[in-house]
This record gives structure tokens, sequence and C-alpha cells, in this order.
């Protein structure tokens, strides 16, 4: 099999493009999916890659060998070095995949979802969109500062979550919120309540801010609810993607009891 070897390759410089540029992944609407964690996550629900790019120690390793049974793209082989500038995992595993992004649903007026405002950090991102995922979380919609949800380091820290969740970027938050049925929740640090204290049960969008700024006021001017974490320590707030975990477990307990 052929190995592409030359930096002047125009599929290694299209793949190169795709692993640093949003604008590359919106106006392509492709992504790279790193990894044999990520593309067993997607063969477990049954999804489909357009190629399989290796290198050729990769050939030879049983956990790469296994994923290729799961999917039938064509493979190209690519220089451990050229591979490793693709490549965004700490210790690669000598295997990714080009992906065609899923076509965008239109935005629910009900339900359970989850509007980020501003979350810049790609490690949050993730995170956030990893616990929708196990809470059931019906659609994240992002504002447009938020990080790039098919950037390698989202999609790292996602964890296979992008698979079975609904996402909207650039998504216009005080319009959607006109327009949704059910209760507006922000997270604020004043004048606002416990989780526990309110009814969290019901159709639900919950507003998680920025790192920095938090909830924009024209969001919280929108708003219900407005929720705080109580805590008792000397700490000022959480991390916005803990806020997330702790926000969705109470809902999932409310609806439990």
């Amino acid at each position: 099999m052929l190995v592409i070897s030359s930096r002047q390759n125009p599929f290694f410089k299209s793949l190169l493009k795709l692993s640093s540029s949003r604008r590359e992944r919106r106006k392509t609407g492709q992504t790279l999916l790193d990894g044999t964690h990520l593309l067993l996550a997607l063969a477990d629900v049954g999804g489909e890659v357009e190629k399989i790019i290796l290198t050729p120690a990769a050939l030879d390793n049983p956990e790469v060998i296994a994923v290729l049974q799961r999917f039938t793209a064509a493979q190209c082989v690519m220089d451990e070095a050229l591979f490793a500038e693709l490549s965004d995992l700490p210790s690669t595993t000598g295997i990714m995949a080009l992906y065609r992004i899923p076509a965008v649903a239109a935005a629910k007026t009900n339900g359970f979802c989850v509007l980020l405002d501003g979350v810049q950090d790609p490690g949050n991102v993730g995170t956030i969109l990893r616990t929708a995922a196990a809470f059931g979380v019906d659609q994240v919609l992002l504002a447009d500062e938020c990080a790039d949800i098919w950037s390698p380091k989202v999609l790292r820290a996602g964890m296979g979550a992008h698979f079975v969740l609904e996402m909207l970027e650039h998504t216009n938050l005080p319009a959607f919120a006109v327009k949704f049925d059910g209760d507006l929740a922000v997270t604020v640090l004043e004048q606002a309540i416990a989780p526990y204290q309110a009814n969290l049960a019901g159709d639900l969008a919950l507003v998680l801010g920025s790192e920095g700024a938090g909830v924009s006021q024209e969001m919280q001017d929108l708003a219900r609810l407005r929720l705080t974490i109580p805590m008792g320590g000397q700490i000022e707030s959480l991390n916005v993607a803990a806020a997330a975990a702790i926000l969705c477990y109470e809902r999932q307990r409310q609806l439990s009891a």
C-alpha cells in the first residue's frame, strides 16, 4: 500500500487545514476523529466515516485492527511524522478518520435543552456535552462565541457524546429563548435560589455562561429562574462544566423522585 510521505501531498494538506481551522471545518462540513476511542464510539451507534488514515505501525496493532473491522471506508497509510502533525493526542494510536459532520436539526421548543452562552474553553465544552449525553439532554445550543464543538480538543473531551446528541452551533440564544415553551433558567451568583428549591422537572432550557463573564445580561433578563449552587467552602464559584453536571443531576433526581 502506498504511504503518503510528502507534506506537499494534497490530501495531507487538506487534513492539516481541518485539524487546525474552524473555518475549514465549517466550509467543508468535515472534521477528523482521532484515536480508537472516538471511532469505536461512532461504530457503536452505527456511524460511518469517509476515509481512514493509518500509520504503518498501526497496521499491526490489534486494537486498531479491531476498529478497522467495524468500518467499510477506504484506508490510506501516512508517514508517522506527517500523522503526528495531524494528531492532537498526547500518545497517538496511529489511526484517525475523515468524518462528515451531521446535518443540523431544527431548534426545539420544548424538552430539556442546554444553552452555552459564550463557553470558550474546549475542555469545558466537551465535558458539558458528555454530561448532557449522560443525563438525556434533548439538545445543546451554542452561541457564536463558544468553542468549536468539532475541534479536536472538544471531540476528545466529549468522549463520543457528539454521536448521540443533537447540537446546534451559532445559535441566537435570545431568539431561541423567546420561542421556547418551557422555563428558561440561568446560573448566577446573586438574587437566585438553589436548584433543589426550583422545579426543574418540566420543559427546561438551562443557560450556562462563559468562564469569565457568566451569563449575558440579555439572557438573564429573559430568564424565569435564577439558580445558584450553594457552597460551604471558600470558593466563590464552580467551573462551568462542574456546575452543569450538578444541575443536570438535580433535574434527574427530581424526575426520579
